[in-house]
């Protein structure tokens, strides 16, 4: 018989309700998080340690890291390498204008990463031969994963999300590096990966299972919504204002009682370690620290403005305030599905007026705040911090490579070319790595494979890129089928 000491319900706030073994047994689990944060820390604790072959210039440099995902594949040359030399109808119409680094040029549209990017690394050199990969899903998916799908029709459509997909990166870090403080390991924001109707391909679990899974902070609103961060709501970690800490306390006293006076309990979790999964699951929500992570009203107004009041700036302003709290992987999504209009990136009309007013404004006045933000606060000593498209676009104007139409004014998918920025944790500051021929169609130097940047992040974790993981047949698969890149590193 279990014995659960005190008094009948007397202790508790609301004594008119009976307790059962089925509410005590379901403590540590939904009824309390709208989350099972006991099962979560349990599952990611079984998980295998990587491989520890690897070394060499930036081997676990970083504690943390940022993708800043630009969904829809940004114009290269209307942004970060301008080719000023280039026929008419492949230059830019945004005058280049000189950087903190001598003979490096970005447009006119950039102002304010001109005047950073002496903390960070361009590489103008990203690029691969696609195979069913020029448009967005499938790109999007071997960026995030590392890996191409069986199922890749001509245009690089592919299926919904499967529990059999590869699993997103961030979903592998926090696997073999798990979190030692009680702080959300993963967190994605503030939309989902998406190209039409195809919604969050790349960016879950997949064979790893649910507990890897990253945290999902999409708050309502649509995308032509600017102050949709203002519609943050954390529910699911607070307490509901009827129970506090201490009862939530008790309640795990209870669950103590049953497991002690339950063998055949006892016996089917003694491998496991419950209580040390259940406490780390109680320290979360006790300690609060998500939730003020979540607060951006904590942060003085100025610094909101800094960051610019808009979608990508809160993010990448809440970006910050995460790192800080503990935080070990935050992807930013561009808040615009990838191939859409207005703001999105995917300019196949209207290139001028759309990054001119629109986009490239939201880019450079977040992304500059955000690096020299974490710079200034010390946060990129052991952050690293990635901004990457799925593409760049084609250097020639009004022509199709991907079946789209485009507009004289408009440039389509081009995945043999483009750039991406690293920054932080041991990455070179102001250095540019490889280089893109006078047009913008392929790199002349050091090219870069998107599946070499992935393994890179893998290295600055003291994670070897080939490390084994095992899919849902159980079929051996390393991490990614690449090297690290480490001249990027210093």
């Amino acid at each position: 018989m279990i014995n659960i000491p005190g008094g009948t319900c007397s202790d508790l706030c609301d004594p008119q309700l009976k307790i059962t073994r089925r509410n005590l047994l379901r403590v540590g689990g939904a009824s309390i998080l709208g989350l099972s944060l006991g099962s979560l820390f349990k599952l990611q604790a079984l998980a295998g340690e990587p491989g520890t072959l690897a070394g060499g210039p930036g081997w676990g440099s970083a504690k943390n890291v940022v993708m800043i995902y630009l969904q829809g594949g940004p114009s290269h040359l209307d942004l970060w390498d301008p080719k000023e030399n280039a026929p008419d109808n492949f230059r830019s119409v945004f005058k280049p204008i000189p950087t903190k680094i001598p003979g490096v040029n970005f447009t006119e549209v950039l102002p304010q990463l001109a005047k950073v990017n002496d903390k960070f690394t361009m590489i103008r050199s990203m690029g691969y031969t696609p195979n069913g990969l020029f448009n967005h899903t499938a790109a999007i998916y071997q960026i995030m994963t590392g890996y191409t799908t069986d199922k890749v029709s001509p245009s690089g459509q592919l299926e919904p999300p499967d529990p059999k997909d590869f699993p997103n990166f961030g979903s592998n870090i926090v696997r073999l590096r798990p979190m030692a403080e009680p702080m959300l390991p993963f967190v994605m924001m503030p939309r989902p990966l998406q190209e039409s109707n195809v919604v969050g391909k790349g960016g879950s679990a997949g064979f790893l299972g649910k507990a890897f899974e990253p945290y999902r902070l999409f708050p309502d609103g649509d995308d032509m919504d600017m102050n949709k961060m203002e519609h943050i709501r954390v529910d699911d970690l607070k307490l509901p204002p009827e129970v506090f800490a201490l009862r939530l306390q008790r309640r795990a006293h209870l669950r103590d009682a049953v497991e002690a006076a339950t063998p055949d309990i006892e016996k089917a979790v003694e491998n496991y370690n419950l209580d040390d999964y259940y406490q780390r699951a109680l320290n979360l929500i006790i300690s609060g620290r998500a939730r003020k992570a979540f607060d951006l009203t904590q942060e003085p107004g100025s610094m909101r403005d800094r960051y610019g009041r808009n979608t990508f700036g809160q993010s990448c302003l809440l970006a910050r305030r995460l790192i800080e709290a503990g935080t070990r992987v935050v992807e930013v999504i561009w808040p615009k599905i990838a191939n859409s209009d207005n703001h999105s990136w995917d300019c196949h009309s209207d290139l001028t007026s759309r990054m001119k007013d629109r986009s490239a404004p939201m880019l450079d006045q977040g992304l500059s705040a955000f690096i020299a933000d974490m710079d200034a606060r010390g946060l990129l000593k052991e952050t690293l911090v990635v901004a990457i498209g799925e593409f760049g676009r084609s250097p020639q104007k009004g022509v199709s490579t991907s079946g789209n139409t485009n507009s004289a004014d408009g440039r389509d998918h081009w995945p043999y070319c483009y750039t991406s920025i690293m920054a932080g944790a041991g990455v070179k500051r102001g250095y540019v790595h490889g280089k893109s021929d006078k047009t913008g169609s392929s790199p002349t130097e050091d090219p870069v494979h998107p599946t070499e940047l992935l393994a890179s992040i893998y290295h600055a974790f003291g994670i070897d890129p080939e490390t084994i993981v095992y899919n849902h047949l159980k079929q051996p698969r390393e991490l990614v089928k690449a090297k690290a890149v480490t001249k990027l590193f210093a």
